[in-house]
């Protein structure tokens, strides 16, 4: 079976600054992929190539069968024209840190726009569709309520229907936890675990190690823009190789939760 993402030496950068130093990286379908690592070690950026929201400036990335940003014809490359990487993006769901809804609309309308304005789903049809997403994520009381009359946690909650809605092939997660008070995480954790069980495929940057333990099929640790080390999540945890990694969960976890995991 073909990944679903395929990375192999992908670099990117920012002028001078170099984010991707050679990133390899591959998620099987089914698979949820958990990515951890300091800020400023290419992890969201490197999501972000995976959805098209930046170029690939070396190697290669694919992700659902295609060469992301250009098509080979002819035996040339041919840049992809936007109407390309709309195409491209309708297959993949991405929920942000932040919840970027349409602060005038209802979460009804919310989840139900896409479908409307991009696959030309019927109105009917596609609230009908909205409703059912909203209820997957525990919202359906809360339909008629705009952005803010919604907690941090529920708003994100409606971001995750809005991209279940395009019925994607991929999600992607940039930490979705991150913006969120700690009271409200569990509530955000519990839908992406649903669909876990449910055999979406996902890619999550996260920071939220016990998720990643418990939820995650494989465990990647980002940095200095490259995938430092890949294992299972459990075996990573608890017998990191790489001393960059072992310094970094020594950060971030208490010795307790070390033997635990």
């Amino acid at each position: 079976m073909n990944p679903v993402v395929q990375a192999a030496g992908v670099r990117m950068s920012y002028g001078d600054v170099q984010v991707l130093n050679g990133v390899d990286f591959t998620v099987a379908p089914g698979e949820v992929s958990c990515v951890i690592g300091p800020s400023g070690s290419g992890k969201s950026t490197f999501l972000r190539c995976m959805n098209g929201l930046e170029p690939v400036l070396g190697g290669s990335l694919r992700v659902l069968g295609e060469e992301v940003g250009h098509t080979l014809r002819d035996g040339r490359y041919h840049p992809w024209t936007p109407k390309e990487f709309a195409a491209f993006r309708r297959n993949i769901g991405m929920v942000f840190q932040r919840f970027n809804l349409f602060a005038h609309h209802s979460a009804l309308e919310n989840v139900a726009c896409g479908p409307v304005h991009v696959l030309g789903t019927p109105a009917e049809r596609a609230r009908k569709l909205a409703m059912e997403h909203l209820d997957r994520v525990g919202l359906a009381g809360h339909a008629h309520k705009r952005p803010h009359q919604l907690s941090g946690g529920q708003q994100q909650r409606v971001a995750i229907a809005r991209a279940l809605a395009m019925n994607p092939a991929l999600m992607l997660f940039d930490e979705p936890t991150s913006a969120l008070d700690p009271e409200l995480v569990d509530e955000v954790l519990e839908v992406m675990k649903g669909l876990a069980a449910d055999g979406m495929t996902m890619v999550v940057v996260t920071h939220e190690i016990a998720f990643a333990r418990e939820v995650g099929d494989w465990l990647t640790f980002f940095a200095d823009g490259v995938a430092v080390e890949r294992g299972r999540p459990r075996e990573l945890l608890a017998a990191p190789r790489h001393e960059r990694t072992r310094a970094f969960l020594s950060s971030v976890l208490g010795a307790k939760d070390r033997q635990e995991s």
